[in-house]
């Protein structure tokens, strides 16, 4: 069968557009953290819409499963081979058009390889922002980006990945094209299948391109590095700022000194704006599209009352775009530079934002009392609830055996994020990484439905099978067998 298909595949891709084994696909096969890899049997490489329909079509012929690839920079394999030599890798990086700029609907359409930091490079030479911020940004795709529901530093203000979405093509698992791109900003004709796709991790279809809304650039920005007591003064820092400036807030991110310290051992030549020791630091981003100097004596007022009330005991604002970029840098090399403290076990989670403080305080203790020597580096996009709640592993604990006990740390988390309402799963997605932890935690009514959906779309679960649920239908069922 296997020798079938690929001559099947070869009569469908062009040259470029199938590796085969005996190639070096490790940079498809293998997720970059080294977490996830699994050989696959090919990499398919499609050039356009047309190309990946046929494709798609192809491996239905032969009973093949489909791994959709962006850029390969998730963080849950959600992109990666779950079985060895049995699904098809489809990687969407040839698919770059940029197809539309239209400045009179503030709407810009590209093609899912597209990675988004060159996307937001075409918006911002036109004179308008897509309000989409991620570290990966230079290699994340936007198909990736769009089918994780990807969030990162700007949520507070303008929302996930699928609030700038006004329309989608995508390839369905039957190989219809769905041509669903539009500037509209009201359309209720029936069922939002855009949003449906979007977060759905390539289990429902392939998106192929995106028409994304845009903002206008902004013309004020203030840029503040603070330190604080605790995750209560940030809080109290927030709800200030919030009634003040309210819009206008971009990012409101917070970390603690240990993040600071993997920060600066990192980035060589590096300097905290404020004490690197203060037990907790934020960084403020605030801008609008107005004219004018209200923004940085709004903030700065508001920062002067914080300072009064001693929730800030220090606080620097960036006097040049240099130096507000250096702030970010700092914020942005955190992931990479917790390596050098060892195994570090990561949980992406959202939590009320009331609720923040408590949750912190209460889950660090007992984890401390459960691991003594446990370094927390709980850190991230608190101004939306988004905690990257991050475990290094104590210094006197060796890596293996801190490991072994990821299962037990990973309870006590998730029990504690579920216990004040949370998500275990805020900005990542589920992928093989936590799927289990999907179906423990959903309530069984929407679990119910998305299975049910996932059937209906792709009745013979070839697309992107093991990922988000978890259901297994796969190696026989018909359609008929799973309609019925």
């Amino acid at each position: 069968m296997t020798r079938d298909f690929l001559a099947d595949l070869a009569g469908v891709l062009d040259a470029p557009g199938l590796l085969l084994p005996g190639q070096d696909l490790t940079r498809y096969e293998r997720e970059w953290r080294g977490r996830y890899e699994s050989r696959a049997l090919a990499v398919a490489r499609p050039a356009d819409v047309a190309m990946l329909s046929a494709l798609v079509e192809c491996c239905l012929r032969h009973g093949v499963a489909m791994v959709p690839q962006g850029g390969n920079t998730g963080l849950v394999g959600g992109a990666v081979a779950c079985g060895e030599r049995r699904e098809l890798l489809i990687s969407l990086e040839r698919l770059r058009a940029v197809r539309k700029l239209d400045s009179d609907s503030a709407c810009l359409t590209v093609e899912a390889g597209c990675t988004l930091g060159a996307t937001t490079r075409v918006a911002a030479a036109q004179g308008w922002r897509l309000p989409l911020a991620l570290a990966s940004g230079d290699s994340a795709t936007i198909g990736g980006v769009l089918a994780t529901n990807a969030g990162g530093n700007e949520t507070i203000r303008f929302g996930n990945a699928r609030h700038m979405v006004l329309g989608l093509e995508a390839v369905l698992a039957d190989g219809s094209i769905w041509r669903g791109l539009s500037p509209l900003r009201k359309d209720n004709a029936g069922y939002d299948l855009a949003q449906l796709l979007v977060g759905s991790e390539g289990t429902l279809g392939i998106i192929t391109a995106a028409s994304l809304a845009l903002k206008p650039l902004p013309r004020q920005r203030e840029v503040a590095w603070l330190a604080v007591p605790s995750p209560a003064s940030a809080l109290a820092v927030l709800r200030r700022v919030r009634q003040a400036v309210g819009e206008t807030i971009t990012a409101f991110e917070v970390m603690p000194a240990l993040a600071i310290e993997f920060a600066l051992a990192h980035r060589p030549g590096a300097r905290c704006p404020v004490d690197p020791q203060a037990p907790w630091h934020v960084l403020l981003d605030c801008d609008c599209a107005a004219a004018g100097q209200w923004l940085g004596e709004a903030v700065l007022e508001c920062l002067e009352a914080e300072c009064a009330a001693e929730n800030v005991t220090d606080v620097v604002v960036a006097q040049s775009q240099a130096q507000a970029d250096a702030f970010w840098q700092i914020r942005e090399s955190i992931s990479d530079a917790q390596k050098a403290g060892g195994v570090s076990l990561k949980h992406d989670i959202s939590v009320p934002i009331a609720a923040i403080p408590g949750f912190i305080d209460q889950t660090l203790a007992r984890l401390r009392d459960r691991v003594p020597g446990i370094r927390p580096c709980v850190f991230g996009h608190f101004g939306d609830g988004n905690l990257h709640f991050n475990l290094t592993q104590p210094r006197e604990m060796a890596a293996e055996a801190f490991r072994a006990r990821e299962e037990e740390i990973n309870e006590l988390v998730f029990s504690s994020v579920l216990a004040v309402g949370g998500s275990i799963a805020a900005e990542h997605g589920i992928g093989l990484l936590r799927k289990g932890w999907m179906a423990k935690s959903a309530d069984p009514a929407a679990l119910f439905a998305m299975q049910r959906i996932k059937r209906a779309l792709d009745p013979l679960g070839l697309m992107n099978p093991g990922k988000v649920l978890e259901v297994d239908y796969y190696s026989s069922a018909s359609a008929g067998d799973i309609c019925d």
